[in-house]
């Protein structure tokens, strides 16, 4: 059965603008919470059955066109010898981050079966209880990123450990970065092997960079990846804050640029020569009435004007005070305006 969201991701046609949101599944959700309750947030990511259950729980309260694999960034890196742990108020922090050259060297490779093999099992789970028409979108961090909270040990302003390294030691940089390639083409193959409609790589933290520090410390190894990727599934790309890195980002070949609320759509998409996009409403304008939500939609509908190709979500993930109401408004909204003629 044909896919719209697979279709947009290949620049072609669609009977609507599909549509799915980052973060879909998560803390704004009454469901999330009864389902998670008191489970440790690593097991919970972990767990199969009950990742399976956020990811379908989310797209069927929404009805969006793709369902994302409920996740973490950061447990690939656990098998790898970080010692990850999720800290209540604070967030995600490793009690052994990567400052040195015996730190990078004692990095175990990751065989993704081994070390991540719950992640094929949770694409399973998806699959067997998801509609036909529904993508499964997988997802990974990028090395960038994933590099940074392992270097910083949590999260930064300044990326002070980060950009240290890049500049002191750029051979071990260069090798750090080499292993996290190594790891994030193996999970990511086998979430593709498993079943998923397309990947999405996460580098939440690379607008920080500058355009030259980007071109040199992080495109080569970035571009390494998606030709190893490239082929089987869309390949989507999506940072923020990094307006100003996105021509040097698709030489790296992604299928499918995410941006961020910040950057103009249909100005980006035009100068670029992507096949597809997708974004890009702010996410805290699901804060607001639906008057507002359905406006700024609308907005970007009529900016982008049915283009083949166009996906909608936000500009980044959905917050937790944000009202599930909003978000269900939002998901109708563009799935019925201008029905018919998205890609005409």
């Amino acid at each position: 059965m044909t896919k719209a969201f697979v279709e947009a991701c290949y620049g072609r046609p669609t009977d609507h603008t599909p549509i799915w949101l980052n973060r879909q599944a998560g803390r704004y959700m009454p469901e999330y919470h009864a389902l998670k309750g008191k489970t440790p947030s690593l097991d919970f990511f972990t767990n199969p059955e009950m990742a399976a259950q956020a990811t379908l729980d989310a797209q069927r309260i929404l009805g969006v066109d793709a369902a994302i694999m409920f996740a973490d960034l950061l447990p690939i890196l656990v098998p790898m010898g970080l010692d990850l742990d999720y800290v209540p108020g604070r967030g995600p922090e490793f009690a052994n981050p990567i400052r040195s050259e015996k730190d990078v060297a004692a990095l175990q490779p990751l065989v993704a079966e081994e070390g991540t093999g719950y992640i094929a099992d949770t694409v399973t789970n998806i699959l067997d209880g998801l509609p036909s028409d529904i993508a499964l979108i997988g997802f990974g961090g990028a090395p960038f990123t994933l590099a940074s909270y392992a270097i910083e040990g949590a999260g930064s302003r300044n990326y002070v450990h980060v950009k240290k390294m890049m500049h002191e030691r750029e051979d071990l940089w260069h090798d750090l970065m080499a292993k996290l390639v190594d790891a994030v083409t193996g999970y990511l193959k086998l979430q593709i092997s498993a079943g998923v409609d397309a990947i999405q790589l996460f580098d939440t933290w690379v607008g920080s960079l500058s355009q030259s520090d980007f071109r040199r410390f992080v495109l080569p190894h970035l571009t390494v990846l998606m030709e190893r990727l490239r082929g089987d599934v869309p390949i989507i790309y999506f940072g923020t804050g990094n307006g100003h890195l996105l021509d040097a980002t698709v030489e790296a070949g992604p299928d499918v640029l995410a941006l961020d609320w910040r950057t103009p759509i249909n100005e980006t998409w035009d100068r670029t020569g992507v096949t597809a996009v997708q974004g890009n409403l702010d996410p805290i304008v699901l804060c607001a009435d639906r008057a507002s939500v359905e406006r700024e939609a609308k907005r970007i509908l009529d900016e982008v004007a049915g283009r083949p190709g166009h996906i909608f979500n936000l500009g980044h993930g959905i917050i937790p005070e944000t009202p599930v109401d909003n978000v269900k408004a939002l998901v109708d909204f563009v799935q019925s305006y201008r029905a018919g003629s998205a890609g005409a």
